[in-house]
């Protein structure tokens, strides 16, 4: 409670790492979970709550809470009878980000599909619910292909692409996979390949990773034998897709040469990422099919889906190349419930303190009017430029 206290993001997660305290810890009648909530001195409630969530703080003690409250209003004493007002609930009074979050930790699918990995070197990866919205069902298709490779019923490596619209976490994801895992990240930017031997002379490219100036060949000689992942930004956008042919082996027998007389360096462990926008147009096609588009995908709409999408991307990278990939996963647009939770957080880490001076009619105001201005091409980017418009106006 003293790290939830001081506002400090960073303690609260170091003090849940160590062990020092856990999630679901309680301090009297409250839990670790309840005190955050509804401490209003915290200037980033969101972020604790995010943090308490991705720990494994369980959702439940808040419709506990409010059951015993409901079962105290239901008897209230006959003289304040007549005054007694209906008190809201705990989950009305949260903003649509933070209620989004913890509605998703205690959804039935988010636990079903935590279990896959529950006890696999992947755990980690659990917490990415808390730094990405939407995307369920795509979560839950990488964790079911982990589980099975970290069951050793797999021995090829794990090459997973993220396809679809632009603006709907594909590359948030990835740039997160390496950090959540604890394992060094290399990013190559596949926009500025010419030849199948400039991959291998890449620098990473990404400003979220340690400063280095390895090349992917060193990065994977650094790395022989270890668990890292390689991210493959842009992948169908190479000067030639003979650049993609030196990726065949990796991909198949997790060996790689990187020169005709070199030697062989294991990458068995590698964990390669590709993000991509190939079938975009028909994972439109495929929202506007379906009989309520609005809501969250069902696991059978997601998996037709994704045999629709394999003949796209080996169309436009080749049957070799996608013959090789483990999984494809569709990124898909975003809910409405979604785009508001989006919305909602992109005002909060924007405006900061600027937030406690804006009346909640003001802030949902807002965030209509963003969603009002977003465009399904550009997904979450739009957004937040829709927010950041919003708050020019406002402040």
């Amino acid at each position: 409670m003293f790290a939830i206290a001081s506002d400090d993001v960073e303690q609260v997660k170091n003090v849940l790492e160590m062990g020092e305290a856990g999630p679901n810890d309680t301090v009297g009648p409250q839990s670790a979970l309840e005190f955050a909530l509804t401490n209003d001195q915290l200037s980033h409630k969101m972020e604790i709550v995010k943090t308490l969530l991705a720990y494994g703080a369980d959702p439940a003690v808040l419709r506990k809470s409010e059951t015993g409250l409901a079962n105290h209003v239901s008897n209230p004493d006959p003289a304040e009878e007549s005054h007694h007002n209906p008190t809201p609930s705990m989950m009305d009074e949260m903003d649509p980000a933070t209620r989004y979050y913890v509605e998703r930790a205690d959804a039935v699918h988010t636990r079903r599909t935590s279990a896959l990995i529950h006890r696999s070197f992947f755990r980690p990866l659990t917490r990415v619910r808390y730094e990405l919205i939407g995307q369920d069902r795509a979560l839950e298709q990488l964790f079911k292909v982990l589980s099975i490779h970290s069951r050793q019923f797999s021995v090829t490596p794990i090459v997973v692409l993220l396809c679809g619209p632009s603006g709907h976490g594909k590359s948030l994801l990835a740039r997160k996979f390496g950090s959540l895992l604890d394992v060094p990240t290399h990013t190559v930017n596949m926009t500025t390949l010419k030849s199948t031997h400039d991959i291998w002379q890449s620098y990473s490219m990404s400003p979220y990773e340690t400063p280095t100036t390895c090349t992917l060949a060193e990065f994977l000689i650094n790395n022989e034998g270890k668990r890292c992942v390689v991210v493959l930004d842009e992948i169908e956008k190479t000067g030639d897709e003979k650049t993609l042919w030196s990726l065949l082996m990796p991909w198949e027998l997790g060996r790689c040469s990187f020169e005709a007389n070199s030697r062989h360096i294991d990458v068995r462990n590698v964990i390669w990422l590709g993000t991509s926008n190939v079938g975009h147009e028909l994972v439109f096609e495929h929202r506007e099919s379906r009989e309520h588009p609005d809501k969250l995908m069902s696991r059978e709409e997601y998996v037709e889906l994704m045999g629709l999408l394999r003949p796209r991307v080996s169309e436009r990278l080749g049957a070799s190349i996608l013959s090789r990939v483990t999984t494809v996963l569709p990124f898909v647009p975003f809910t409405e419930d979604e785009k508001k939770a989006i919305c909602s957080e992109a005002l909060y880490t924007v405006a900061g303190e600027a937030m406690r001076s804006i009346s909640p009619t003001a802030v949902e105001s807002m965030i209509r009017a963003a969603m009002a201005s977003y465009c399904p091409e550009e997904g979450a980017r739009s957004l937040y430029r829709a927010v950041s418009n919003q708050l020019v106006d406002t402040i």
